[in-house]
């Protein structure tokens, strides 16, 4: 049964059940599809308090997500583009388009809001 996410303890288990589901691909509208997107939202809901994170920094917030989701650069190839553009946005040298946010948001399940630099 899932619960709401109360101390770093459980934040950490609802991690590493997000890692273990990640890795089985669930389809949406599933068992499992349905446990991944609740379990994401409550580590969202825990990280907005316990991890406040500036909206105006989208690189950070996708770093953020990167650690959290145990993603390397070159995971990012097919929502950015090359390796050396993935590099280029990551140092901030280049910001990220309209179509690898869109990219992002569709792909690594993040608000698009949360790329968007103001």
């Amino acid at each position: 049964m899932i619960k709401p996410i109360k101390t770093e303890e459980q934040y950490e288990e609802a991690l590493e059940r997000v890692y273990h589901l990640l890795q089985t691909e669930p389809q949406p509208q599933t068992e499992k599809g349905d446990e991944l997107e609740l379990l994401v939202t409550l580590i969202e809901s825990y990280e907005a308090i316990h991890y406040p994170m500036s909206a105006s920094d989208p690189v950070a917030y996708l770093k953020n997500k990167m650690a959290q989701n145990g993603l390397k650069q070159i995971d990012l190839i097919p929502f950015i583009g090359d390796k050396a553009m993935v590099s280029k946005v990551l140092n901030k040298k280049r910001e990220l388009t309209l179509s690898m946010i869109k990219r992002l948001s569709k792909g690594l399940n993040i608000p698009a809001t949360r790329l968007i630099g103001h």
